[in-house]
């Protein structure tokens, strides 16, 4: 940490260093420090990352060199650099900028520690705030204002970030996997049907995120990134995949993700996909975007294909010793975790189909 410290000018004496909870391989050096009133995170990333002891975890710093990959290795730094972190407004801020260091072998980043209520913590209606607060923010570029340029902008996030998962779709039709207890008791009956289709169809879902009105996009807008601080603003963290998407993708990634990694009950994700739905396109409206609203929707539900390879990741994970929630945290009972996750997976391949049908209707 001291050399990351000097590399951006900060004194490295007095601080009280804690590690927060992620990646050893992905993340390697980030540290939570404190120094008197000054708390920050800081990241030290190298360009020679570690690739990761399985295939998993090699997928995430695959071929990152590249400055349009959706995995660039120095994209994060980069945005906050250039500021294109400010560039949603002030209803949706990223954490103030202490210091940034960018060479050919590594980045450091200081950042401040954002004290507030993280989105695990909110009530269901917060959502639907913070969709409008985006919706407001990227109104200006759908409404023909240019957008940033930067060659290490992410191109094509979507289809190269999902594609690359290293699992086995030949999952869908092993009936021995599908009869393992845990999957016959746990999954939904109708998630089989559901989630082969949506695999099947994902060039037509490609096509139709990719053929949607443009707009600068997070790609990474889900709960653990969300914050809102003691004011009320909100804060969005973890730029690292920052670049081009389609009217509606990002809130198409809050929804799902927040009942996959268990923040909300899949119960709820109706009306939770409602009110993120109706925040969005409120917030498109109050910033001058008077497209059809439709196409929102449409963004919304075809990014459903995202996830197509969870279910057989899920699959593939059935045997494991042990399971646990995000990140690690806690271990799960696995019926419980396959209840869950099953249900919001049966949610969104259902929501993904449908998407076929609206594009149908609005021609494209």
């Amino acid at each position: 940490m001291t050399r990351a410290l000097t590399l951006v000018g900060i004194e490295p004496d007095g601080w009280t260093v804690d590690e927060p909870a992620h990646s050893r391989w992905l993340s390697p050096n980030v540290w939570d420090i404190t120094r008197g009133d000054e708390r920050l995170i800081v990241k030290d990333l190298p360009a020679d990352r570690p690739t990761g002891s399985n295939a998993i975890e090699r997928h995430w710093t695959h071929d990152s060199g590249r400055p349009h990959r959706w995995n660039y290795w120095a994209r994060e730094a980069l945005a906050y650099e250039s500021r294109l972190v400010d560039a949603f407004g002030p209803g949706l801020q990223p954490p103030g900028l202490r210091a940034v260091a960018i060479d050919d072998e590594r980045t450091v980043l200081a950042i401040e520690y954002v004290s507030g209520t993280p989105a695990e913590d909110w009530e269901i209606t917060e959502y639907g705030e913070v969709a409008h607060a985006l919706g407001l923010g990227q109104a200006p570029f759908l409404n023909g204002e240019p957008g940033p340029s930067a060659e290490w902008l992410s191109q094509g996030f979507l289809r190269t970030y999902s594609s690359e998962w290293p699992v086995d779709y030949e999952l869908f039709d092993d009936d021995g996997i599908w009869n393992h207890p845990i999957v016959a008791e746990a999954f939904p009956a109708d998630l089989r049907a559901a989630a082969t289709e949506l695999h099947g169809r994902r060039e037509r879902l490609y096509e139709i995120v990719e053929a949607l009105p443009r707009t600068l996009s997070h790609l990474d807008f889900w709960t653990k990134n969300l914050l809102r601080r003691d004011d009320g603003g909100f804060v969005l963290i973890d730029w690292a995949f920052v670049g081009d998407g389609a009217i509606g993708e990002d809130v198409g990634n809050l929804v799902p993700d927040a009942a996959f990694d268990l923040f909300i009950e899949p119960e709820r994700l109706p009306e939770l996909r409602q009110l993120v739905l109706d925040g969005y396109v409120a917030g498109l409206r109050a910033g001058g975007w008077d497209g059809d609203e439709r196409l929102a929707e449409l963004g919304m539900a075809a990014s459903a294909v995202k996830y197509r390879w969870l279910t057989p990741l899920m699959l593939m994970r059935v045997s494991a010793a042990e399971h646990r929630t995000y990140g690690g945290a806690e271990r799960i009972d696995a019926i419980d975790l396959y209840r869950k996750r099953g249900a919001a997976l049966l949610d969104n391949a259902l929501v993904g189909l449908r998407a076929l049908d609206l594009a149908a209707e609005l021609g494209l």
